[in-house]
């Protein structure tokens, strides 16, 4: 625990602001899920203005913004069944094949020690 008084009421103002910042992410997460569930132009125009809305507290970076706003408009953009199809093939593709290839050459590389 803090002994200073400035250093308890740092402590004190830490605490707040870890609340509404906390309040102001969760509802952009929020935002942001409706937008990728229910793909229309009122809930994209909703999570942008929740997304500028955090940049304006400092909650998040404004690269983080234009990186989640542009995310959205390609959601928005593209039919909702054909994202849903071509997401999980590839991620799943690529996994498998990385495994494998590792695992070969670990056992290839051991050496006889003289």
């Amino acid at each position: 625990m803090p002994i200073l008084a400035n250093a308890k009421k740092a402590l004190r103002v830490s605490k707040k602001k870890t609340l509404t910042n906390r309040r102001t992410k969760s509802l952009l997460k929020t935002f942001i899920d409706k937008v990728f569930k229910l793909p229309t132009a009122e809930t994209a125009a909703a999570a942008f203005s929740k997304i500028d809305r955090a940049v304006k507290k400092n909650v998040i970076h404004k690269n983080k913004a234009a990186r989640m706003k542009s995310q959205i408009s390609k959601v928005i953009a593209t039919p909702a069944e054909t994202t849903k199809l071509i997401k999980p093939a590839k991620t799943v593709a690529k996994k498998k094949a990385a495994g494998k290839k590792t695992a070969a050459k670990k056992v290839t590389s051991k050496k006889k020690s003289v």
